[in-house]
């Protein structure tokens, strides 16, 4: 059974549709970044899934539960983490979980130990008596994540966790949204392309409303087929040499011996330059098919959905 199961959803303000027919699937627990540009629907999309929108069109499953025909059962199943931490500052931690426990309609006598148990993982525990605005924005993060999984949700929404975070904070965070996907779903929506690829196994893109990607993150660093090789040879040839094998389109020389050779498609131009070499002397000692980076692949797939 899929954790998230989001069949032809679709939703307008008004007259305008803001997303439209978006289908999204996710069936084992780890973490699945969710992109967009702004105003591209990723929000509304949350939204919705996250129970705060009820759709035009389409349904959302959680674990199976229908989240508009049982919304309370599908609810429990769910941790938010908003970009805009949910959180009451004049409350210390202990009662702010406690509080965030008895929203999501966990027994009474269940409460007690759920919280020491998520600020153990969240390594609070230090803090329980604190008043939340006294902690620092890296803590108040973690305070934030607690209360998304204090019930011990199948799936985890995120909206931009690390955002503002310290160099270190981020570090530690990173660990801890690992720790919590061993055993759970996390959609995790960011903007800084480094976080999506740093912790993300599966990347969804909507864009003008509609997905426009679904694939792991290998797919989508190598949607952009790589164009270049970076070559290091202790012998090079004249770049007329280079040029007249097959596939090569254009080629620069960064140094004396370091040369970045364009070509057209060719799986094979790598073994064509190695045998090449082998054959002309150049001793060949490095090469390197560059990739396009994770910037360049949202750009380019961000143009293709609005033209």
């Amino acid at each position: 059974m899929s954790i998230l199961n989001v069949s032809n959803l679709s939703h307008r303000y008004s007259l305008n549709w803001a997303i439209r027919d978006i289908n999204i699937e996710i069936g084992q627990t780890g973490i699945v970044g969710l992109l967009g540009s702004n105003g591209a629907g990723k929000s509304t999309t949350m939204n919705i899934i996250c129970g705060a929108l009820n759709q035009t069109e389409g349904t959302v499953l959680i674990n199976g539960i229908d989240l508009r025909r049982d919304s309370l059962a599908a609810k429990k199943e769910i941790g938010f983490l908003p970009q805009i931490l949910p959180l009451y500052t004049d409350l210390t931690v202990d009662e702010y979980l406690r509080y965030a426990a008895e929203l999501r309609l966990m027994k009474s006598s269940e409460i007690a130990a759920a919280v020491e148990e998520v600020k153990e993982k969240c390594q609070i525990s230090h803090f329980s008596n604190r008043l939340i605005k006294n902690l620092s924005g890296g803590y108040k993060q973690r305070v934030g994540i607690a209360q998304a999984i204090i019930h011990k949700p199948s799936l985890v929404v995120m909206d931009e966790p690390t955002n503002g975070l310290d160099p270190n904070q981020l570090i530690e965070v990173r660990k801890l949204i690992r720790e919590i996907a061993q055993d759970r779903t996390v959609l995790l929506s960011s903007h800084v392309m480094s976080e999506i690829h740093a912790l993300c196994r599966d990347i969804v893109m909507i864009e003008g409303g509609r997905v426009i990607f679904s694939d792991t993150i290998d797919a989508f660093n190598n949607y952009l087929q790589p164009q270049s090789l970076l070559m290091y040879l202790e012998n090079p040839p004249a770049s007329t040499f280079l040029q007249a094998i097959q596939g090569v389109s254009k080629v620069d020389y960064l140094s004396d011996k370091q040369v970045r050779v364009f070509f057209d498609q060719s799986e094979d131009i790598a073994e064509r330059m190695i045998v090449a070499s082998v054959e002309n002397g150049w001793r060949l000692r490095e090469i390197n098919l560059e990739k396009a980076v994770l910037e360049d692949v949202f750009k380019q797939l961000s143009i293709q959905a609005n033209f």
